[in-house]
């Protein structure tokens, strides 16, 4: 074989491993901070985290920060408890506060609910990260992933994977690759 065809072939194998890569989507799923349940009479809504919660939140995204997974947009349901979980979380990881982006159709959605609202984003961003509620965002990171199942996703767990996909329209169950889980009292 001459230098000059080794060369090609290397190049093109390089080409096409910067493709496989480009094609490969990231998606992080986080159930909200433990929050405060003793205020008589609050609305579920308007439910604020707790000092655990708030403890919490900023340790996941240094674990996430650590690993160099970064966000490249943040959809949260807009329940007090998930949007300061998102914010937290966001501020920890340097992600700009005009990349959060809250959705009603997260509040409290089935996994049905959450899939659609990713799968609507296209294919301008390649890390996306979900805040939401259970039993739905438990049951979402169940059905994505191709591997293990998670029994609970305890509050402010965090389940990523990676989607071979070059566009969120194309995302499917059971297609998560590299899943891993991670939450607060797991030792690390």
């Amino acid at each position: 074989m001459s230098l000059g065809k080794l060369s090609k072939s290397k190049v093109q194998g390089q080409q096409a491993s910067r493709k496989a890569a480009a094609a490969l989507r990231r998606l992080t799923l986080v159930r909200h901070a433990k929050s405060d349940w003793s205020l008589p009479g609050q609305q579920d809504w308007d439910r604020v985290l707790n000092r655990r919660g708030q403890q919490d939140a900023p340790e996941m995204a240094r674990r996430l920060r650590s690993r160099q997974l970064k966000p490249d947009l943040i959809l949260s349901s807009p329940a007090v408890r998930a949007l300061s979980t998102a914010s937290i979380m966001a501020r920890e990881l340097r992600v700009p506060v005009e990349r959060i982006a809250p959705d009603e159709r997260l509040y409290l959605a089935d996994p049905q609910q959450i899939l659609d609202v990713v799968r609507e984003l296209g294919g301008d961003a390649a890390h996306v990260m979900v805040f939401g509620h259970n039993p739905g965002i438990n049951e979402c990171a169940n059905r994505l992933s191709a591997g293990e199942h998670i029994d609970n996703m305890p509050t402010c767990a965090v389940f990523t994977a990676c989607f071979a996909v070059d566009d969120w329209s194309r995302l499917d169950w059971e297609s998560g690759l590299e899943a891993e889980f991670d939450y607060p009292r797991n030792a690390t």
